[in-house]
């Protein structure tokens, strides 16, 4: 079993990176931000989870930057029903504060997993059921970047409003969400105001 790889980045695909060891070339499927961190050539140390698929082939290999989210990444591979690459689009969600996403799952905070992380909120209550046992132990180091408790529902509710008002204007639910998280990424919403936020989501459709 492969659990760790030291190299070079030899290429990169549209999910995966090619990872030169030692002349030997390892796929390795990676979330979106942390592909977006490697580059053509650069060294790369990557800690590996190996997945076999449900109906068979062979075995595929999911790197990360770290043991942290490597560990949350296992444990939305362990959730029923949850395969590797759905556990990885979970993990680039939930990668924008780890932290925050712990905390969040820990106190049943539904308004921040649905808001802030852009879960449904059927998953979020998946999540909340299946890992509050798990993340418990876990330490996870970094700072957070969302407010706890009563702020933060205020700031999840306001994203919701907005995502509601983009769709009264005939947007797509799908291309609201994602204009509004692009906005809470570069900002955060406690400094806007609604009818702000709405207007700068606009820019970004």
């Amino acid at each position: 079993m492969i659990a760790y790889l030291k190299g070079a980045i030899l290429r990169k695909g549209a999910d995966s990176a090619v990872v030169d060891v030692n002349g030997l070339g390892y796929e390795v499927f990676l979330t979106p931000s942390s592909l977006q961190r490697l580059h053509n050539g650069d060294p790369v140390e990557l800690f590996i989870t190996e997945s076999f698929g449900l109906y068979g082939g062979g075995a595929a290999l999911y790197g990360f930057l770290n043991e942290e989210e490597q560990a949350i990444f296992e444990s939305f591979k362990a959730m029923p029903k949850t395969g590797a690459k759905k556990s990885l689009e979970y993990l680039e969600k939930a990668a924008k504060s780890l932290p925050d996403f712990r905390r969040a799952v820990l106190e049943k905070d539904f308004h921040v997993l649905v808001g802030i992380f852009g879960f449904t909120k059927k998953t979020a209550e998946k999540l909340v059921l299946s890992l509050k046992d798990k993340l418990a132990p876990i330490a996870l180091s970094g700072e957070r970047l969302y407010p706890g408790g009563a702020a933060a529902r205020k700031e999840s509710q306001m994203v919701q409003q907005a995502v509601n008002a983009l769709t009264a204007l005939g947007y797509k639910n799908s291309e609201a969400k994602t204009a509004i998280q692009t906005l809470t990424e570069e900002r955060p919403m406690s400094e806007l105001s609604l009818e702000e936020c709405v207007r700068l989501a606009l820019k970004k459709l």
